[in-house]
């Protein structure tokens, strides 16, 4: 897949390391050589693959039906036709086993093994010898006188004579056992031609087709209800759900199935055994019971759930840095059971972020992923390079087109080196979706999908933990201080009331300082708070608050004496005074 290496240039890298390198556009380009053999089997495929992989880089293709193409809305709705036929054969789930033709073959085979040793016994005894179904004139004369015996009577009332032409094997037995003793010294001769004739007649003995009616008069009416079994109207098609949805139920399963056909690039039959192959995987990892397992706390700082991107996906972090613990990193992945604890984890962790997405075609289906790779063990430790492998199989393999954004900061300039290494064996879609940056441009980079207020402090943000005065619905201003210059940031205030306002620069390493100025020329200025130089190690927060008694402005300065610009951010609002 080398020739995909062209179409690297769409991934953004936003990094202050050596090898990093210019985004440039290429959404003109047409698709990969490897992707249009791959596609060589469907007419004219050029054209719809250009507006499947040329997506934009930070924008969601539509999940409504009604505005897709039509090559989209065809493979849509072949996919939905394959999916209807495979739940009504149900073909998701493994069918209970059902009798097959042969097998009542086998039952009348058993049927007739009883039968067979009480004529081989029969045989044996020297008294009552059996006969042919065809008997000697003698014999025939000896049994016309003797028709009332109990035996013969229960016959004659449960079936009425067979015609001449047709035999009855049970029947001339158990009327021979009861005659034969009454003749005289000729029987010796008379047995030596039976034993002779019943060999020839079990020669010649019709096939077990032929001999069915011989067996319907021992069991009367048994083969019959058996016969008329099959007549049973078939089954329902079965329910099949995947992440709480049902198939095919409304079209909230329109996005998902758009999902699996996306991750195949709308290769229908690609598609369908994709989703086949999620349903019988979520069944043998045993999703469900997955769900209500509890694996501690223990991980709860690795991976986590914090505020939306601007549009609104929900946003979850990977912090690899705190494997840096020895004793984490040992109850994680010492062994291949704790790697596999560490695994059903995330995939639980997955799993219910999932679930709380909106399906809905105008809703949001997918999250941002934030990697942060500060102070990762990274390659160079075994374990944690297998069991991210191992993740990141089942993650593709079954959950298609959930990440809208993998945002890759605080990258070492080894991790894009890996990176061009492996990106030749990503799909152009896959690529368009990273984003990287490196230590001094983090921050930076994560504004430009997540405003501000949503990201942590520690990368950033404002938003903490706890009770503050300021929440994420407060919105934060951004600019920018120039190298080696002053900037002033002014919050004016005309009635008397308690101004509280909160700033940060990123990185800081500026002087900081706050003061009133009254509206009235004839008022002094009120030093708020004395200039000061906050180091990058001080609190990455200042929160500050003035209780103003006339119209004037708060006015903040800061002095960035340093060669580089810096991001500042800054919030404010007022609360009635006491």
């Amino acid at each position: 897949m080398a020739e995909e290496t062209q179409t690297t240039a769409e991934v953004v890298v936003v990094s202050d390391v050596p090898v990093a390198e210019k985004p440039t556009t290429t959404e003109k380009e047409p698709p990969p050589a490897v992707e249009e053999v791959v596609d060589s089997e469907k007419p004219k495929p050029t054209a719809d693959e250009k507006k499947i992989t040329e997506s934009a880089s930070f924008k969601e293709e539509t999940n409504v039906v009604g505005e897709l193409p039509d090559p989209q809305k065809k493979g849509l709705d072949e996919l939905k036709q394959l999916i209807q036929e495979a739940l009504s054969k149900h073909e998701f789930t493994v069918p209970p086993p059902l009798p097959p033709p042969p097998a009542k073959e086998e039952e009348k085979q058993a049927e007739e093994k009883p039968i067979a040793p009480e004529e081989s016994k029969s045989e044996e005894k020297p008294e009552a010898p059996p006969v042919a179904d065809v008997p000697p004139p003698a014999a025939e004369e000896a049994l016309k006188p003797e028709p009332a015996t109990p035996t013969e009577t229960k016959e004659e009332e449960r079936a009425p004579p067979p015609p001449e032409a047709e035999t009855s094997e049970t029947v001339t037995v158990i009327e021979v056992i009861e005659k034969v003793t009454a003749i005289d010294e000729a029987g010796t001769e008379t047995v030596e031609a039976i034993k002779e004739t019943i060999v020839e007649v079990s020669a010649s003995a019709p096939p077990p087709e032929e001999m069915a009616p011989v067996e319907e008069t021992a069991p009367p009416a048994e083969p019959k209800e058996e016969a008329e079994a099959p007549a049973l109207p078939p089954p329902p098609p079965e329910e099949v759900s995947i992440w709480g949805i049902p198939l095919l139920a409304d079209e909230r399963s329109d996005v998902i199935l758009l999902k699996f056909l996306r991750a195949r690039e709308f290769k229908v039959k690609d598609a369908f055994t994709m989703i086949k192959n999620t349903v019988r995987w979520q069944k043998e990892f045993g999703i469900e019971s997955l769900l209500e397992e509890d694996f501690g706390t223990e991980l709860e700082k690795v991976v986590f759930m914090h505020g939306f991107d601007k549009e609104g996906h929900p946003v979850c972090y990977n912090a690899y840095g705190e494997f840096q613990s020895k004793e984490l990193y040992q109850n994680t992945f010492a062994d291949e059971g704790k790697r596999q604890k560490f695994l059903r984890w995330r995939i639980q962790f997955l799993e219910k972020s999932i679930r709380k997405l909106d399906f809905s075609p105008d809703g949001i289906c997918s999250i941002v992923q934030v990697n942060d790779l500060k102070n990762s063990p990274g390659l160079f430790m075994r374990e944690l390079r297998q069991a991210t492998n191992q993740a990141l199989q089942l993650l593709q393999d079954n959950y298609p087109e959930f990440v809208a954004k993998q945002v890759f900061i605080n990258v070492p300039w080894w991790y894009l080196a890996f990176y061009r290494m492996i990106s030749p064996f990503f799909t152009q879609r896959t690529k368009s979706k990273f984003v990287f940056a490196g230590p001094s441009k983090s921050a930076e980079t994560l504004f430009k999908y997540i405003a501000p207020e949503q990201v942590p402090v520690q990368y950033g943000g404002l938003s903490r933990e706890g009770e503050q005065e300021f929440t994420t619905a407060d919105a934060v201003t951004e600019e920018t201080i120039k190298p080696t210059t002053k900037h002033t940031v002014e919050f004016p205030v005309s009635e008397s009331c308690l101004l509280v306002w909160e700033v940060r620069v990123v990185g800081w390493d500026v002087w900081y300082g706050a003061e009133f100025v009254p509206s009235a020329e004839d008022r002094y200025t009120i030093i708020v708070q004395k200039s000061r130089k906050i180091n990058p190690a001080d609190e990455p927060v200042i929160c500050n608050s003035f209780k103003i008694g006339e119209p004037g402005k708060v006015v903040l300065t800061f002095d960035n004496q340093t060669s580089k610009k810096k991001k500042l951010l800054y919030r404010s609002k007022t609360k009635p005074s006491d």
